[in-house]
């Protein structure tokens, strides 16, 4: 490991410990390890996946469903609806953006682009019962370029 490698996974260590401890946390390995799978992998992830990324971090499945639930209640994990049967969820950062899906091997894409605000206002046009949109889901299924192939 060369020297600037090990300075940027100490900045990455030290700001997700800044995560814990700006949302009220106790700093525990296991939060830590949860955070660095999530701030690694820049995917929606599910319990069972975290799980399997620390198969070697003793931290356990029931501990795992927790700390999601709890850091999704934070904010510092936002749900993501992949339409399978597992709730999953990504870091919830400033980085806005919805995701391409692939309905037959399950790789997912993000996309950076999102032109939801012109379809916001129209929505509201017509809508007779709201007047302020807060929030928004969007994700892309369909089959990835290698699935189309085969």
């Amino acid at each position: 490991m060369k020297k600037g490698d090990k300075n940027n996974s100490k900045n990455k260590d030290e700001a997700l410990v800044g995560v814990l401890r700006n949302n009220g946390y106790k700093v525990t390995q296991g939060r830590i390890s949860i955070l660095e799978v999530f701030s690694k992998y820049h995917i929606p992830l599910n319990a069972e996946s975290v799980s399997g990324y620390l198969k070697n971090k003793r931290v356990d499945v029931a501990t795992i469903y927790r700390t999601l639930k709890s850091f999704e209640e934070k904010g510092i994990l936002r749900r993501v609806d992949l339409r399978n049967d597992s709730v999953c969820f990504e870091m919830n950062d400033s980085h806005h953006h919805h995701h391409l899906v692939c309905k037959k091997c399950g790789d997912i894409e993000d996309v950076d682009v999102c032109e939801i605000d012109r379809l916001s206002k129209i929505a509201l046009k017509n809508s007779l019962k709201f007047k302020l949109i807060i929030d928004h889901s969007l994700e892309f299924f369909g089959v990835c370029k290698t699935c189309n192939k085969v």
